[in-house]
């Protein structure tokens, strides 16, 4: 998750909370984001393809949550955009001659493996209902 694809959106997300059943469009989105609508509607079009927005096309169309805020916890958003382990993936091929090199990468693999649970754990007790109902009108 080393990239803007979950905060972007648990962006789009929250908008839709808050706008609930109102068809929101790629440049509203974006207007509030301040990036492209292209980019937007990239990650509109993941997001309904992990079962978490409905979008209707047309002059007046849009996009809103596929089910209640309620019902889609903070971790569901991320495994809908993670693409790589949270802190990254060693290229590196160490000297298995070094007693630090051959045994780093299982070491960095169990570690982050902690790591992401213990992040999953955290996302998974917040719906996206608690994380909108932070924000002030």
């Amino acid at each position: 998750m080393n990239n803007a694809r979950f905060p972007i959106s648990l962006h789009i997300l929250t908008l839709m909370a808050r706008n609930k059943g109102v068809l929101l469009s790629s440049e509203h989105i974006a207007g509030s984001i301040n990036i492209n609508p292209v980019l937007v509607r990239k990650e509109i079009s993941n997001l309904r393809n992990n079962g978490l927005v409905e979008s209707k096309e047309g002059k007046n169309g849009g996009s809103t949550l596929a089910k209640p805020a309620s019902d889609i916890q903070l971790s569901d958003i991320y495994h809908a955009v993670q693409q790589a382990s949270l802190l990254g993936n060693s290229r590196n091929h160490p000297n298995p001659a070094c007693s630090v090199g051959r045994q780093i990468n299982v070491h960095l693999d169990n570690l982050y493996q902690e790591i992401e649970g213990a992040l999953l754990r955290k996302l998974d007790k917040m719906t996206l209902e608690d994380f909108s109902a932070q924000f002030e009108d």
